[in-house]
């Protein structure tokens, strides 16, 4: 949802915000002189799979509309299977809550007839994606870091965050890992254990423990629902994607938050029309700009501009606009900080690591505090497209 229209266009200086409520010690060596991340953050790639197709049906159509239950969905699948002879071995899974569709092996002459049947609403590609590149450092923290200084903090217990990525260290003690709800959509590695990093990063911005040690989380205690959709290596499909986002739509409410600092480096309608359809529902989002150093708009979802969902570049520590952060005041709706965070990570470790998927979950811990009632602190210095963002904070 770009706000941008209401919100003052005054260019300020970075100050330092008080956090709320905390028992961390907030003195020391977190102050705000963080510079330019020494290596560049993870960039995200993604190749089309040959034979694997996510299709949608149309929703006129009386037996493709959006189903309540997945049997109904079974249904019109198996309604097309039939029609276009597509045998029941190639289906991989039926879609229901993001809209009636499904996941399928099928041939270029079936993709083709599927595309052209008027229940059909969009056949595409799944596609591999991967995190390109990018280098984090362990540290040792025991402040609490700048980023939550500067955007606030509160206190998250009894609410719940879901977050897509890598999955999250289950067993790390400074997060409230909720193992009943989380799951893992990467068929070899069927545990929700991040063995990259980058999900128990993300889930520590959103919600560290206001504990003795460690960092902590905008919204310190919030219950973290991980759903892994990228390997220890950094790679899964759109299709993973899709699956989690249709697994939230099953289980999510009205309220809740989804922080995706990932995407594709193309557009992908699907996982557009499965963002704004849950969005509709009142679940909000937290949605990574991308860095690339490009136009936000040429990648999903970080191009949905839609009621609840949030596109959010980065900054560094003095409020300039991060140098690898996408940007477009068409589809970004906040800047937040991105560059040098320190925050949880795998096998209980901590770790420093730069990117916009440090700042979308900057704004997933105001959103689980405040909800849509974003406030904030002036506006990003050095904007490449002229017009700065504004600074999300929690109050």
């Amino acid at each position: 949802m770009n706000l941008r229209k209401s919100i003052s266009l005054l260019t300020v200086t970075v100050g330092m915000a008080a956090v709320i409520s905390c028992k961390k010690d907030s003195s020391s060596s977190s102050t705000l002189n963080q510079q330019e991340p020494a290596c560049e953050p993870v960039q995200f790639t993604s190749t089309a799979v040959n034979d694997t197709y996510i299709v949608m049906l149309n929703g006129s159509s009386a037996t493709s509309r959006v189903m309540q239950s997945v049997d109904q969905a079974r249904v019109a699948t198996n309604q097309l299977f039939l029609k276009h002879r597509i045998a029941n071995t190639q289906l991989s899974e039926v879609l229901n809550s993001i809209h009636t569709g499904f996941i399928a092996r099928l041939t270029p002459q079936q993709a083709q007839e599927l595309q052209e049947d008027s229940e059909v609403q969009l056949v595409e590609h799944d596609r591999v994606i991967a995190l390109d590149k990018g280098c984090f450092t362990v540290v040792a923290p025991s402040t609490a870091q700048w980023g939550v200084r500067l955007v606030g903090a509160g206190d998250g217990t009894g609410k719940r965050v879901w977050i897509i990525d890598t999955g999250v260290d289950p067993d790390h003690p400074d997060l409230n890992v909720d193992q009943t709800l989380s799951r893992s959509f990467i068929t070899d590695e069927p545990s929700i254990e991040d063995n990259n990093g980058h999900g128990t990063h993300v889930a520590g911005i959103i919600g560290a423990l206001n504990n003795t040690r460690g960092t902590l989380g905008v919204a310190s205690g919030v219950s973290i629902i991980a759903l892994k959709a990228l390997n220890g290596e950094g790679s899964g499909n759109s299709s993973g994607l899709i699956r989690a986002l249709n697994y939230i739509g099953q289980n999510a409410q009205a309220g809740e938050v989804v922080n995706m600092s990932l995407g594709t480096d193309t557009v992908s309608l699907a996982l557009d029309n499965a963002v704004r359809t849950l969005a509709d529902k009142g679940i909000l989002f937290a949605i990574a700009a991308g860095n690339e150093k490009t136009k936000a708009s040429l990648s999903s979802p970080g191009r949905v501009n839609a009621t609840n969902v949030f596109t959010v570049s980065a900054i560094d520590s003095l409020g300039r606009f991060a140098s690898f952060s996408n940007y477009g005041n068409d589809v970004v709706d906040f800047a937040a900080p991105g560059v040098q965070i320190i925050s949880t990570f795998s096998q209980g470790r901590y770790a420093r690591l730069s990117g916009t998927s440090m700042a979308a979950p900057h704004l997933a811990g105001i959103l689980v505090l405040n909800g849509a009632n974003i406030k904030t602190k002036g506006t990003a210095l050095n904007d490449p497209d002229g017009v700065p963002d504004p600074i999300a904070a929690a109050y």
